[in-house]
């Protein structure tokens, strides 16, 4: 027989190759794609197989719902997303979606009810790597969405609303009466696990994050013939923006990251010196205020460089994202079901973000964190031990059968 966290490991495996993915090198599974929908049909199976009603909502998320012992109980949601980066590893999001399956197969081949009924939840846009903005499903289901964070478009200009009933799409918002609590294993995508030697850990909360668009103006001008005294040079102002934001970052504590990942010089050609360039700006940090901090001597900095330069300079802010800090009797609870599997518990905050962020405007939010192979995550080098798999897997279920033994119908 095989154990579930195994199985988990192996079907997030069988998941990263086409149909399921849109490249047949490596895993890209777009938010809408075909692969997004073919591996939507793959899980719907496994839920049923698990003992769940399955269903899509308006906002295209997959659910597969196990009842309470008792109707119309409240839920809880165990969830995660099916969605990726380009060129992902196989278990960032969908691995917690197995684990979820798996919770119920468990309690379902024991013939266990629970006084809350579980759903679980794949959400669709966690990453945003299709659209412009990030967890457009779980801030649907959490209510938290505004319409027109939905006028978008792809790369390729297909709108948002091509796909899917926009109108409709709010109506996959959860009353907060219908849900209990929300619980999400995912890998850690850092390395203090494994330099703990621990398997598994409970997060005590999620990074504030602050995104920026920036664009730098100059001059462009032929690059034999324009003196370096008198250049203004668009490309040569944003290195020098980026290493700003670099040290601004490494001053600071150990929780405090900026990171510049999409640069784009527009109608860049080697003869010429650029004109006009682009870049985004992360700002994150345990706290708001030390973000927040941060992020202002950065932007300093960026407008000090341009003055010197002599280049225009724009700054938009995409995304402010406060930090998100777990349930405190949740997370005591994944520690007694940590210390109940023969594991040590222990805690640590989230640098990235997840769906849990969104969902804790709706419910309270416990995260478990599961080891991952130094630190590697959004890379095809991404590689979880199904043993550790094995063992989240455990301290689910002891999570549940303790959340069960303080339920409270009324």
């Amino acid at each position: 027989m095989v154990e579930g966290g195994f199985r988990a490991v192996s079907r997030c495996d069988e998941l990263a190759v086409q149909p399921f993915s849109d490249s047949p090198e490596g895993l890209t599974r777009t938010y809408l794609s075909p692969a997004y929908y073919a591996a939507q049909d793959k899980l719907a199976q496994w839920m049923a197989e698990a003992g769940m009603s399955v269903r899509r909502d308006a906002a295209m998320n997959l659910i597969g719902r196990y009842e309470a012992s008792a109707p119309d109980a409240p839920a809880l949601i165990i969830g995660s997303h099916l969605d990726s980066v380009r060129n992902a590893g196989h278990y960032d999001g969908p691995l917690g979606i197995m684990l979820g399956i798996e919770v119920v197969a468990a309690l379902s081949s024991a013939g266990v009810r629970m006084p809350f009924a579980i759903e679980v939840y794949a959400f669709g846009d966690e990453e945003g790597s299709r659209f412009p903005a990030a967890m457009l499903t779980s801030r649907a289901v959490a209510g938290t969405l505004d319409p027109v964070t939905l006028d978008v478009a792809d790369r390729d200009g297909v709108m948002l609303g091509e796909l899917v009933d926009i109108a409709a799409y709010p109506s996959a918002k959860r009353a907060p009466e219908s849900v209990l609590a929300y619980l999400e294993a995912h890998i850690e995508q850092g390395p203090v696990l494994e330099a703990q030697g621990l398997a598994i850990g409970t997060v005590t909360g999620i990074a504030a994050q602050l995104r920026f668009e920036i664009e730098v103006g100059g001059t462009a001008g032929h690059a034999g013939t324009t003196a370096m005294d008198l250049r203004r040079d668009a490309v040569a102002g944003m290195a020098a923006m980026v290493l700003a934001a670099e040290s601004v970052a490494t001053a600071g504590p150990a929780d405090l990251v900026a990171t510049v990942g999409v640069v784009q010089v527009h109608l860049g050609a080697a003869n010429v010196v650029s004109g006009k360039c682009s870049f985004t700006l992360d700002v994150r940090a345990g706290v708001a205020t030390r973000r927040d901090a941060a992020a202002d001597e950065i932007l300093r900095l960026f407008r000090e460089i341009a003055n010197l330069r002599d280049l225009c300079l724009s700054v938009r802010k995409v995304h402010d994202l406060p930090a998100s800090p777990c349930d405190p009797a949740l997370m005591d609870l994944l520690d007694k079901a940590t210390g109940a599997a023969s594991q040590t518990p222990f805690r640590l905050v989230s640098g990235a973000g997840h769906d849990a962020m969104i969902m804790a405007t709706l419910c309270p939010t416990a995260m478990l964190f599961i080891r991952c192979r130094g630190g590697v995550s959004h890379n095809p080098a991404e590689h979880v031990d199904p043993a550790d798999a094995e063992v989240a897997l455990r301290v689910m279920l002891g999570f549940i059968e303790q959340l069960g033994a303080t339920f409270d119908p009324a």
